[in-house]
């Protein structure tokens, strides 16, 4: 792709910040998908909408770009109102372009002319937006192939061209890297990545995928039932879920009963740091790679809880263990080579910072 940094100011978009207030949505008078979400992102910042289907995210995707109305709640773009219980302004004059999962092109035209599509009548055919969308997307050239002649991949940065062409202030994917295949994925991703933040444009995005939403979001806002769950920055959420179901939707979460006793809790694993304060009682979050391993010897003694591995898996830059000790299961994550193996003995110990904690169930 072309660096957008390098590609002339005329690429550059006025980015607008989005903020989304108590907006409410029901269908067919029976099924309430959204619940008084609130959400908002800075002009030029990443918002990544991540949970699972049928949480709402893409109809809250699809109320910001004008294509449902809500029943309740606001919508507003730099100082412009665009919905409201007395309000609505039209998707194409809403200044948001938008990638749409499937990337709906059209397949009787061009890739000039679905790049061209959404600009101005006179621009459609022949515009350099269009030259200077296909050139940011690494597709200089190939404005005469049709889709169908495209990889997936090709298909998908058309789809994203023709949504930057009219240089809107806020962009809108939906789903936008699931129709590739995994090891096109990452490759598109970063590319893609790249070239929004050289943009300067304001983006939300949904996803079903904690690792692009981690990667890509400058903030994930986790939905659940038509609710926003918890909002921030990827590392405040995995270092500090404000749920038990939200631990473990952001990545793999080993749950360590303790009994706390103020900053401290005393588990299986031996004494582990609190966020806050806590008495009695408590399901403490070790995530895999704040634990250690290894092997036990006779010298091995200490803190720690004696476990049998069951099962080890190394994928290059870090090794999997799960352990076993009674009823007692846990995954231990280590940026090394493996060293221990299936059916040895093992001590495992913590070795993380201040954990969050959780009431017993």
């Amino acid at each position: 792709m072309a660096d957008p940094a390098t590609a002339g100011t005329e690429l550059r978009v006025d980015a607008a910040g989005v903020d989304v207030v108590g907006v409410t949505k029901t269908f067919d008078g029976l099924t309430r998908v959204l619940r008084g979400v609130d959400v908002s992102v800075d002009a030029g910042a990443t918002l990544a909408l991540l949970g699972p289907s049928g949480c709402g995210k893409t109809t809250l995707l699809r109320i910001i770009a004008g294509l449902e109305r809500p029943d309740e709640g606001t919508v507003t773009v730099g100082d412009r109102l665009l919905t409201s219980p007395d309000s609505f302004v039209a998707p194409e004059r809403r200044r948001v372009g938008m990638v749409f999962q499937d990337w709906a092109l059209f397949p009787h035209l061009s890739v000039a002319r679905n790049v061209g599509f959404g600009l101005a009548r006179p621009e459609r055919k022949v515009s350099p937006r269009i030259d200077e969308s296909l050139e940011m997307v690494g597709l200089a050239g190939l404005g005469d192939r049709m889709p169908s002649t495209l990889s997936g991949g090709q298909q998908q940065r058309v789809a994203l061209a023709r949504a930057i062409a009219p240089r809107p202030s806020v962009l809108l994917l939906d789903e936008p890297f699931s129709n590739l295949d995994a090891s096109l994925r990452s490759q598109v991703r970063t590319e893609i990545h790249q070239l929004l933040v050289g943009l300067g444009i304001t983006t939300i995005f949904v996803t079903h995928d904690q690792d692009e939403a981690f990667v890509l979001g400058d903030r994930v806002a986790v939905l659940a039932d038509g609710e926003v769950v918890q909002i921030g920055p990827p590392a405040e959420l995995y270092r500090r879920p404000a749920t038990r179901w939200l631990a473990g939707f952001v990545g793999d979460a080993n749950l360590v009963a303790g009994t706390a006793d103020g900053a401290e809790a005393a588990t299986a694993l031996g004494p582990v740091p609190l966020q806050s304060t806590a008495a009695g009682p408590v399901e403490v979050l070790v995530r895999p790679e704040e634990l250690s391993v290894e092997p036990l010897g006779d010298d091995s003694s200490g803190p720690g809880l004696e476990a049998d591995v069951e099962l080890v898996e190394f994928v290059g830059h870090d090794t999997t263990y799960l352990v076993r000790a009674g009823e007692l299961s846990l995954q231990v994550r280590r940026a090394s080579m493996p060293v221990v193996a299936r059916g040895d003995r093992v001590r495992v110990r913590y070795a993380g910072d201040a954990a969050a904690w959780f009431p017993p169930e």
